[in-house]
């Protein structure tokens, strides 16, 4: 039997038809996550929600508990993750309100603990990341989309930055020259650290701002919030879709 968290903001717990039945809080070897675990039911669906920002949100991205996050949903029984996330656009499909179900990613990262494998091992592990988010999963999600009439682009490449400050202009030039159509901070450990626990794991971005030096707009939190709060409707919409084909 499948078992879904979702990994992003606290608005994701407004889900249409939710009702929330519990908080718990999960010891982990690597200590606290980044808040408690929600439990919510849709209908005789049980969803699991953990906003990784914390709530309020307060923890910087390179700073985030990964491990903890992802060990406690394994240890409460998880085997499938939605992670929604806010990422800049750099291709010219990748306008601001665009939902991008991701198929790729470039791991631009230092410094994270990223995995679970490092000290006390009898054999090293590696695993394969060669596609680094769950096929099944993400067609879950671009069917929902179809079914609900919902624009997405259905595949592209996540390119993870450090953070927690955004990038130069000449970053983001380089980033697109990698291949990457779009640019955020969260999807890395998370990805490969569900990897190693067997999770299936997929990311739904919304673009909430044009990248660096894509127009002559300066960036600000104020444009940010504005596109996160337009398009965080839709995503709500398409998670419950999702959770009532399951």
């Amino acid at each position: 039997m499948t078992k879904l968290a979702i990994i992003g903001g606290s608005g994701l717990t407004q889900l249409p038809g939710l009702t929330i039945i519990d908080e718990i809080e999960v010891n982990t070897p690597w200590g606290k996550t980044s808040a408690p675990i929600t439990v919510g039911k849709i209908d005789d669906t049980e969803i699991l929600f953990l906003p990784r920002h914390g709530n309020p949100h307060t923890i910087p991205p390179h700073k985030i508990n990964y491990r903890a996050n992802l060990w406690a949903l394994h240890k409460s029984g998880i085997n499938e993750i939605i992670a929604v996330n806010a990422v800049g656009g750099i291709t010219s499909s990748m306008g601001p309100c665009r939902i991008v179900i991701a198929d790729q990613l470039i791991d631009y990262t230092h410094g994270r603990a990223d995995s679970f494998y490092e000290d006390d091992l009898e054999v090293v592990k590696h695993i394969d990341f060669t596609y680094p988010y769950s096929e099944a999963l993400r067609q879950l999600l671009i069917q929902a989309a179809v079914e609900t009439n919902i624009e997405i682009v259905s595949k592209g490449t996540y390119a993870v930055t450090q953070g927690p400050r955004l990038e130069t202009a000449a970053e983001v030039s380089r980033l697109e020259k990698d291949g990457c159509d779009i640019v955020g901070m969260t999807s890395m450990p998370e990805a490969s650290l569900a990897r190693e626990l067997d999770i299936e794991y997929a990311c739904c971005s919304l673009v909430v701002n044009w990248a660096a030096g894509k127009t002559d707009e300066i960036i600000t939190m104020e444009i940010i919030e504005n596109n996160l709060k337009d398009g965080m409707g839709k995503i709500q919409n398409l998670i419950s879709a999702v959770i009532n084909n399951k």
